[in-house]
């Protein structure tokens, strides 16, 4: 009888998702998958799928930190709105390691490569950042509710400049704005749309 693979499923999902965070899902073969998580061929198919398969599970984990910026910024019931949404952006792009910040974001990054692959993955990506969004409209919408939106702008509008900023801000933290540089990007939107 043969002995079952161990392996850490935690670890080999991390260290494959920062492959595809870093080089994206077409540059990251299945070779460079198996090199930077230590497991075979035949595991990685056994325990994991397909390429496919496996980049879906890994968009999961990324969800997981996602989750956990969301959880700690917008969804804070001790912030107002503004508080919260500044504190998402901080959470997300300014106060993450050097080495996150560098490589963009898993979603934003797959987003501007997924014009190669299939629908079905770029529905997952697209899926993936609709928490995000919806979080942001809950905050926008209390602020509009108690006039801290300047006036003429919709939340729908103001959800749309915020989403803008932030893939940009995940474009150019991979491009090399250092956190203050990106801080100041981030402040100016938001009072943009403050009264």
């Amino acid at each position: 009888m043969a002995r079952p693979v161990e392996f850490d499923e935690n670890k080999v999902l991390t260290n494959a998702m920062e492959q595809f965070w870093k080089e994206g899902y077409e540059a990251s073969s299945v070779q460079k998958l198996l090199d930077c998580t230590g497991i075979n061929r035949g595991t990685l198919y056994n325990s994991f799928g397909d390429k496919d398969t496996f980049f879906k599970s890994c968009i999961d984990q990324y969800n997981k930190i996602v989750g956990k910026q969301i959880a700690a910024s917008l969804k804070n019931d001790k912030l107002n709105a503004w508080d919260a949404i500044e504190g998402y952006f901080d959470e997300a792009v300014t106060n993450i390691s050097n080495k996150h910040r560098s490589m963009g974001c898993l979603l934003v990054n797959s987003v501007c490569e997924s014009i190669n692959y299939d629908k079905e993955i770029r529905k997952v990506v697209r899926a993936s950042l609709a928490p995000i969004r919806k979080a942001i409209v809950g905050r926008l919408k209390e602020a509009h509710k108690s006039r801290k939106m300047k006036k003429g702008v919709s939340v729908e509008f103001a959800a749309e400049v915020l989403m803008n900023t932030l893939y940009g801000l995940r474009v150019n933290s991979r491009d090399g704005k250092n956190p203050r540089q990106l801080k100041e990007l981030i402040k100016f939107t938001l009072a943009s749309l403050q009264s």
